[in-house]
C-alpha cells in the first residue's frame, strides 16, 4: 500500500468520493450555521431600520441605521426599563433561592440513604417533564389567595418549580463523581459535615453548580406563560413586554427587533462570562 492512499500520511490524495464527502459535511456544517444564526442576524438589522424600511425589500441589508427604536422602546407606553428590572430581580432571585436548596438536596440524595429515596428522586425528574400549562392554575389561585398576584415573590417561587427539579439533577451527577474517601478522611480528622460540604463537596462540584445556576437564569430569563397569567402590571417581565408591540396598526417589528436585542444581549454576556469561569473550574479540580 503506498502513502498516497493511507488518510493522514504526507502526500495522500483523497478520492472523488472522499471529497464529495468532505463538501457535503461542509455545506450540512453551513446550513446548521446559517439556521442558527440568520434569524440572530436579521432581528439585529430590523432593530435598526426605521419602519420603511422594515417591509421594503430593497432596504433588507443596506439601509441608514438608526438608534430611535432603542430610545423608543424604553419611553411610554413601552417602558421596557421598568420591565427588565423585574426580569433581572425575578431571574437572580429565583437563582439564589434554588442554587443552595438544590445543593442541599443533590448532596442529600448523592450521599445518604433512606427509605423512598429513589421514589422521592424519581418524582423530582418527573417533575421536569409536567406542563408549565399544567401547574398555572393552581398557582394563580393560590397567589390570588394570598394578595400575591402581580408581585416580583410570586414570580420566584413559581419558577422554582421549573429550576429546583433541574438543578437537582444536574448538581448530584457532579457529588455522585466527588470521592466519598475525601469527605470521610476530612470527617476524620474533625471536619464537621458542613465545612467538607463546603470546603470540599461545593468546590469539587462547582462546575455542576455553575452550570445549573446559568440554565436557571435562563430559564427564568425567558419564562412567559408564569409571567403572563400572575403579572399584570407592576410585575411584567422583559418577554411579556414584546406582547405590547402588537398594536391596532399592526406589529410593530422594529420595536419587537430592539426589544428581543434588551433580551438575547444579557444571555450572549453571562454565557461568555460563565464559560470562562466553567472552564476556569475544570482546570482548577485538575489541578488539585
Amino acid at each position: 500500500m503506498s502513502a498516497a492512499s493511507v488518510p493522514g500520511v504526507p502526500g495522500y490524495r483523497a478520492g472523488p468520493a472522499e471529497r464529495a464527502a468532505g463538501w457535503l459535511r461542509a455545506l450540512a456544517v453551513f446550513v446548521i450555521i446559517a439556521a442558527i444564526l440568520l434569524p440572530i442576524f436579521w432581528i439585529v438589522l430590523t432593530a435598526f431600520k426605521v419602519p420603511r424600511d422594515v417591509y421594503t425589500l430593497d432596504a433588507a441589508l443596506w439601509f441608514a441605521p438608526t438608534l430611535e427604536n432603542l430610545r423608543t422602546v424604553f419611553e411610554h407606553p413601552w417602558n421596557l426599563g421598568s420591565k427588565i428590572v423585574n426580569s433581572v430581580l425575578v431571574a437572580s432571585g429565583t437563582v439564589l433561592l434554588a442554587i443552595p436548596m438544590a445543593t442541599m438536596a443533590a448532596y442529600a440524595f448523592a450521599r445518604f440513604e433512606f427509605r423512598g429515596k429513589q421514589a422521592l428522586f424519581l418524582v423530582v425528574i418527573a417533575s421536569q417533564f409536567i406542563p408549565a400549562a399544567v401547574i398555572v392554575l393552581p398557582y394563580f389561585l393560590m397567589f390570588k389567595q394570598a394578595g400575591m398576584l402581580d408581585t416580583r415573590s410570586a414570580l420566584v417561587l413559581v419558577n422554582l418549580s421549573i429550576v429546583l427539579p433541574y438543578a437537582v439533577w444536574m448538581i448530584k451527577g457532579f457529588i455522585d463523581a466527588v470521592p466519598v474517601e475525601m469527605e470521610e478522611s476530612a470527617m476524620v480528622d474533625g471536619a464537621s459535615r458542613a465545612r467538607v460540604i463546603t470546603e470540599i463537596v461545593v468546590p469539587a462540584a462547582l462546575p455542576g453548580i455553575i452550570t445549573a445556576a446559568v440554565f436557571g437564569f435562563t430559564l427564568t430569563w425567558n419564562e412567559f406563560l408564569f409571567a403572563l397569567i400572575i403579572s399584570k402590571q407592576d410585575a411584567l417581565t422583559l418577554p411579556i413586554g414584546l406582547i405590547g408591540f402588537r398594536t391596532d396598526r399592526g406589529d410593530l417589528w422594529e420595536l419587537m427587533a430592539a426589544g428581543g436585542i434588551l433580551i438575547t444581549a444579557p444571555m450572549f454576556v453571562v454565557s461568555l462570562l460563565v464559560h470562562r469561569q466553567f472552564i476556569g473550574s475544570l482546570t482548577a479540580g485538575a489541578v488539585r
